[in-house]
């Protein structure tokens, strides 16, 4: 019984440690966003006085959050309703239908999972200008769309797998076409991975920063995070102002983690085992 105990508390320790160094920063970052410059300056790890809310509504008016907030949720929006729609049906098609070459896209879709988006960052961003599309919403739909949708296909592919073929052929006999068995079977079957692939993407593209950046360069339409970025720039003498930035872009990705961490979880491990 004490060999238990000790073991579970050689386990409990350092989780608890790690939970803690996990949520400090936020608790922090918080603190101070409730802090004037002034208190900010005089103790900065001092608990703030009162909860005031000047400086996140200022940071949401003034500074531009708001804008920059709802550039995010248009394009995340876009980008990953694009994303399970094309992933869906591609991972219907590898998954369930037999036709020449299936085998070698899907490799070619996990070999795309490799591949940083550094290296092809160059050549995408000159694409994308030559088309006109730096500086627009579609053009960072597209991007987004073109760097997930092999995640998004792998993960669609291999859930897609673990229905047993005979649920398609008996759809087929009943008379629906290929894209009457996508709609009323396959859609509804894979309705737990689409949430899980879904809320994935929308983390990917929600944090990101690096692509919103290389194509929206114009500050009207950029994202929350590039948002943020900037103000560490323009705001690093007023760190409370600062800091009610990063609240205001953590606190959606926070929400998400909160209430649809099992969903998070499943996705990560969906189509790994047979059932």
């Amino acid at each position: 019984m004490s060999r238990t105990r000790t073991s579970r508390w050689l386990v409990a320790v350092p989780m608890g440690l790690l939970a803690l160094a996990t949520i400090y920063p936020l608790l922090f970052t918080g603190n101070v966003a409730m802090k004037t410059r002034r208190e900010y300056v005089l103790d900065r790890f001092s608990l703030a006085p009162a909860a005031r809310w000047d400086n996140i509504v200022g940071a949401w008016t003034s500074v531009g959050m708001g804008r920059y907030f709802l550039n995010s949720v248009v394009v995340v929006t876009a980008a990953v309703v694009l994303l399970l729609l094309l992933g869906s049906m591609a991972g219907f098609a590898l998954s369930q239908i037999r036709f020449r070459g299936s085998s070698v896209l899907f490799l070619g879709c996990l070999a795309a999972l490799f591949i940083p988006f550094q290296v092809i960052m160059v050549p995408m961003a000159r694409v994308m200008a030559d088309l006109g599309l730096i500086d627009t919403y579609p053009g960072l739909v597209l991007v987004y769309v073109a760097q997930f949708l092999p995640f998004t296909v792998f993960l669609m592919t291999s859930f897609y797998r673990t229905i047993p073929p005979e649920i398609i052929d008996a759809a087929r006999i009943d008379g629906n076409s290929v894209y009457g068995v996508y709609r009323r079977i396959m859609l509804p079957m894979g309705t737990p991975a689409l949430l899980s692939v879904g809320i994935l993407n929308a983390l990917f593209c929600w944090n990101d920063v690096l692509i919103a950046l290389l194509m929206m360069p114009s500050a009207e339409h950029r994202t929350l995070m590039v948002g943020v970025t900037a103000l560490r720039g323009q705001y690093s003498a007023d760190i409370p102002t600062f800091a009610s930035g990063v609240l205001i872009a953590a606190a959606p990705v926070l929400l998400l983690y909160l209430f649809l961490q099992r969903q998070i979880a499943d996705g990560v491990t969906a189509g790994a085992t047979k059932g």
